[in-house]
Formats: structure tokens, C-alpha cells, sequence
């Protein structure tokens, strides 16, 4: 169940079970990963002998110029020449597994991050159409770009980097202990501290990093909601207010990241305070043990060199836990998607239909959307192989949802639908929408081209297919003037095309696919006159092809079909062809009457 407003499940995922889920992601390529954990230890083996080596150099000059002041001798650089070399060879062969490292970590993050923006737009292809309705799409847009890429940095920068710091961590901490134990246990004094700073940031950054997340949500929501209803907005002269609609949810943004950037901020210089304490400690003590001949100053460089390199591996934690809680929120947010689950499914024993005759039956079907408010109740009839069939009365009457459950958008509560005698519930979705076709009074089109708007990337439609249905619903002639003709580019959703011309061409794709059932939902609501007419001979040639269902408020486009239903707070009120109930003189008389007026003035 979704929080509306924030888009976040109500209940929250424990860290452990986060990890558990992230981890199944990257099993596929654990061959990989270990590889990579390999060159990463070799890498940092390297990296540990770098103070050790600059130490011993250290002790050889200072070895040389006691010599020297001693007993006069020349400096002997042929050792401390071998230590530059070792120590130059320690930090190429680091950079150059580093670098192989690198390369691998990000090949694997882009395809574990491919993987999971395939799974997610997947899922959500066969997600509810209730489900759209409910979470805003510029919010599901997050999820699968600005909440992948979150993840990506976390696969990429995380997963072998902390286990690089720990082994960091341990292998300074023993390369220490070998140096000197009682400098190295005056160091580890400060590591209760750490580990309790670290405890609390980690806590405070979990919930500055969910609400960044939430905020980024909501306002990508609004960006896409309103830019796409841009021309209302400016319509209705509400510029002004909607500018202070998108400008308080910015606000809301820049403090969640201000609190966010707080955390941080308070964290790290602590951990650089107790950096700079360790380091007091170990020029206090340490320069006592090299004044007493204890240790060596080459020990004692080689040791603070390890100490700044010991908290290293922690400022760097803290800044992975930065990219983990982000990963986590970021996580959250997409298993929220994952785990739920459409509503309309295929049952268990739901069976393919090679072909359909085009019958179909409603009985005694009750459905709602909400508890208790019914917006079919009891409805009763039926629809012969190819007859075409009206839906008329008022808005809210329950026309559109009659077609929508045809086509199992939603499930009834009471009753059956059949098709050929056969429960559409026991018929697998995607075997029952192949054989319908949709034609709706809101065309969507996709960028692209003519064609492929038509063909919907099939390509068992050939182009003579199309050209054909585009002559069929008289679509062809505009098209055929058109600079590029089938090749002439779609702006999004359309908008370089008229009303009408949409409507031709979606009744070309639905031709096309070579639908048994046929349904308009309104398709003829908002178009012209001469367009109409076009329409009306396009419906009439396809009325002989199969079934068609027709939600119209225009009586004009219906009083040919077979059969004309109507409607009325979701119970059928009149049955029978146009000029039927015309002579009945009853509810679809008094309609057409009044339309038929209107028309008149």
C-alpha cells in the first residue's frame, strides 16, 4: 500500500534485507566481482609498503650523515636508491591494478544497473491501469532513471571500495602494530569514538537522505504533470501561482539537501579532529621513544605516514555511507515498485485462444472502483459475432468502464464476462487483448514516424500493410501530402498532427493488427464535421470486419450500429436498434431529441 503523497510504502525495508536484495543483483557476476576483489588486495598490498619503504629510506640518510659527520666519509646512495625504486614500483604497480580494477567494477555496475531498469519497466509494463491512475508518472520516471543511477554509483563506488577500505583499515592497523605496539595502542584509544560518530551519523544520514529522495520525487512529479499541461496553465492565467507551487516544493528540496549536507558536514570534521588527536599523540609520545633511541625517526615518519593513511579508509567510509544511505533511500523506492503486484492476473488454468468468433456476454455483472459505490450493478447482455453494438447515456453511467473490463483492465466483483462462452478469466490477458482493439477519444502517439506509430514496432506488419489500412480509414490522403508521407516525423504525443488525423491514423493501427473485436470509446467526441464524415465511412467499412463496441455521446454516429444499450447509474434502462427506441419513446428518445435540437439551433 502507497503513502499517496510521498510515494513511499508504508512500511520500511530493514538495511539487512536491502543488502540481501541489491547482493542477488550482482550474483551473476561474482566471477567478475572476486576478480576484482583480488586486484583490489594486490593493489592495496602495495599501497601498505609505501610508508614502510619511505621509513627505511628515511633511516639510510640519516644512517649516512651520522656516518659521515663521524668519521668523515662520503654518502652511500646505492641503498637508498634501491628503496626509491622499490617505493616507485610500489606505487605504479597500485595505480596500474587500481586501474584495472576501476574498468572491470564499472563494466560490472553497468550491467547489474541495465539488468534493473530492464526489471523495473518491465514490471511496470504489466502493472494495473489503477496503478497509473494512483502514482504520477514523472514520480515512476525517478525511480527508473535518477534511482538507478544512485544504485549504479553505489555498485561501481561501494561494494569493492569498502572491502578495499577494510582491508586498508586491518593491514594499516597490523603494518602499525609491527612498527611499534605501544604507539599503536595509544592510537587505538580513538576508535571507540569513531565507531560511535560513525554510529550516529549513519543513523541521522538514513533519514536526511529519504527525505531528499521523497522531496526529488515529488517535485520531478510536478515538473512532469505540469509542463505536459503547460497550455492550460497559461489558458487560465495561473502562471503565477503555479510558479508558487513548484517554488515551495523547491524550498522543501534545498532545505532536505541543506539537512542533508548538515549531517555530513558535523561528521567529517569530527573525524578529522580525532585525526588530529591521534596525530598529537604519536609526535608526543613517539618523539619521546625516538629521543630515548627506542625508535628510529624513520619509524616514527613511516608511522604517522600509516596514521594519515589510517584514517583514510575511515573519511572515506563515512563518505560511502554518503552513496549507501542514498543507494538505500534510492532502494526503497524501487523495491516499492517491485513489490507491488498487479491485482489483475492470469489464473493458474488460463488458457491461449487461437481465434475468437467475436462473441461476447455480460451476466449479471456488478463492479466498483470504490467500496460500496457500484458503477455496474446487474448488468445483462449480449453481443453476436460481428454486430456492432452502442453504448449511450450520461457521464457516469458506466459506459467506458463496460470496455475496460472487457478487456480485464480491472476485474469484476459479481457475475461473469464471457467471450465465445468462455470466462475471460480463464483466457490469458495477453491472448484476450490480441484480439481487441482499442480506439480511444485520447490518441496517444509515440515519437517517431507515421509508420511507426502504426506497425508498434512489429514487424510482422509490412509497410504495403499499412499503406493499405491507411486507404481503408481514409487516412492515406492526408498522409500522402505530407513532405515525408509514412516517413513524416511525430512530435510527442502527436501534437504536429489535428484531432482528427490522429483519430484516422489510430484507426489505421488498429486495422492493422487485424482486431476481432473492435471498441471506440468517444472516438468521435472532438473532431470536425468534414472529419467526421470520414470517420463515419471509415466505421461503417469496419463494422463488417468484426465485433465493435461504440461508446459515442454523438447519437448521429450511432444509428447504424445493431444494437444500442443504454445506460443509467449503471443499470441498463433500454435495449434495440436506433429506430426501436425511438418508437418507444423512452430514455434514448428523449436524448436523441435533445441533441437533435441542439443541433438544429
Amino acid at each position: 500500500m502507497y503513502d499517496i503523497d510521498t510515494d513511499v510504502r508504508l512500511h520500511q525495508y530493514k538495511d539487512s534485507a536491502i543488502i540481501k536484495r541489491l547482493l542477488v543483483y550482482a550474483k551473476p557476476f561474482w566471477p567478475i566481482l572476486l576478480f576484482t576483489l583480488i586486484l583490489m588486495m594486490v593493489s592495496v598490498g602495495f599501497f601498505l609498503v609505501e610508508p614502510f619503504i619511505i621509513g627505511r629510506a628515511v633511516d639510510v640518510v640519516a644512517g649516512n650523515e651520522r656516518r659521515a659527520s663521524f668519521d668523515g666519509t662520503g654518502i652511500d646512495f646505492s641503498l637508498l636508491t634501491i628503496y626509491l625504486i622499490l617505493f616507485g614500483s610500489a606505487i605504479a604497480l597500485s595505480a596500474l591494478f587500481n586501474y584495472f580494477q576501476t574498468m572491470l567494477l564499472q563494466k560490472v555496475g553497468q550491467s547489474i544497473i541495465y539488468n534493473i531498469r530492464e526489471e523495473i519497466f518491465t514490471h511496470l509494463k504489466f502493472q494495473d491501469i489503477e496503478y497509473f491512475n494512483k502514482v504520477p508518472t514523472g514520480k515512476l520516471v525517478t525511480r527508473v532513471t535518477n534511482d538507478t543511477n544512485t544504485l549504479n554509483e553505489m555498485y561501481t563506488s561501494v561494494i569493492v571500495t569498502v572491502f578495499r577500505n577494510l582491508f586498508m583499515f586491518f593491514g594499516i592497523l597490523i603494518m602499525m602494530f609491527i612498527l611499534n605496539v605501544q604507539l599503536t595502542l595509544y592510537i587505538i584509544i580513538v576508535l571507540p569514538f569513531i565507531v560511535i560518530f560513525s554510529f550516529l551519523f549513519r543513523r541521522f544520514s538514513r533519514k536526511a537522505y529519504r527525505l531528499v529522495r521523497t522531496n526529488m520525487s515529488r517535485l520531478n512529479g510536478f515538473l512532469a504533470e505540469h509542463l505536459s499541461g503547460m497550455k492550460i496553465v497559461q489558458i487560465f492565467n495561473r502562471e503565477a501561482e503555479k510558479y508558487e507551487a513548484f517554488n515551495k516544493q523547491n524550498i522543501e528540496l534545498k532545505k532536505s539537501f541543506m539537512r542533508q549536507l548538515l549531517v555530513f558536514a558535523i561528521y567529517r570534521p569530527t573525524m578529522y579532529l580525532l585525526y588530529m588527536i591521534a596525530t598529537i599523540i604519536i609526535f608526543y609520545f613517539g618523539g619521546l621513544s625516538v629521543l630515548t633511541g627506542a625508535i628510529t625517526v624513520g619509524t616514527l615518519i613511516a608511522f604517522h605516514n600509516y596514521l594519515g593513511r589510517f584514517f583514510e579508509p575511515i573519511q572515506q567510509l563515512a563518505e560511502q555511507f554518503n552513496i549507501i544511505q542514498s543507494a538505500f533511500a534510492s532502494s526503497e523506492r524501487i523495491f516499492a515498485i517491485l513489490d507491488d503486484h498487479p491485482k489483475v492476473l492470469d489464473s493458474e488454468d488460463a488458457i491461449e485462444l487461437n481465434d475468437i468468433k467475436g462473441e461476447i456476454e455480460f451476466r449479471n455483472v456488478w463492479f466498483r472502483y470504490v467500496e460500496d459505490e457500484w458503477v455496474l450493478k446487474d448488468v445483462s447482455f449480449k453481443v453476436k459475432p460481428k454486430e456492432s453494438v452502442a453504448f449511450v447515456g450520461a457521464t457516469g453511467a458506466g459506459k467506458t468502464t463496460i470496455l475496460g473490463l472487457l478487456t480485464r483492465n480491472y476485474d469484476i466483483q459479481k457475475g461473469q464476462i464471457l467471450l465465445d462462452g468462455i470466462d475471460i478469466t480463464k483466457i490469458k490477458m495477453a491472448s484476450l487483448r490480441s484480439f481487441i482493439g482499442q480506439m480511444l477519444q485520447d490518441v496517444f502517439m509515440f515519437s517517431g514516424t507515421i509508420t511507426s506509430n502504426i506497425k508498434l514496432r512489429s514487424d510482422a506488419i509490412t509497410d504495403e500493410a499499412v499503406i493499405e489500412a491507411c486507404k481503408y480509414v481514409n487516412a492515406h490522403n492526408f498522409i500522402n501530402k505530407l513532405p515525408e508521407k509514412y516517413n513524416e516525423r511525430v512530435r510527442e504525443r502527436g501534437n504536429n498532427f489535428s484531432a482528427g488525423q490522429r483519430q484516422l491514423i489510430s484507426f489505421a493501427r488498429t486495422l492493422v493488427h487485424k482486431p476481432r473485436i473492435m471498441i471506440l470509446d468517444e472516438a468521435t467526441s472532438n473532431i470536425d464535421t468534414e472529419t467526421e464524415q470520414l470517420i463515419q465511412e471509415s466505421l461503417k467499412k469496419m463494422m463488417n470486419i468484426g465485433t465493435m463496441l461504440i461508446v459515442a455521446h454523438r447519437l448521429s454516429t450511432i444509428q447504424h450500429v445493431d444494437q444500442i444499450i443504454v445506460l443509467q447509474q449503471g443499470k441498463i434502462l433500454e435495449k434495440g436498434s436506433h429506430q426501436n427506441l425511438l418508437k418507444k419513446k423512452g430514455h434514448y428518445y428523449n436524448l436523441y431529441r435533445l441533441q437533435y435540437q441542439d443541433q438544429q439551433e
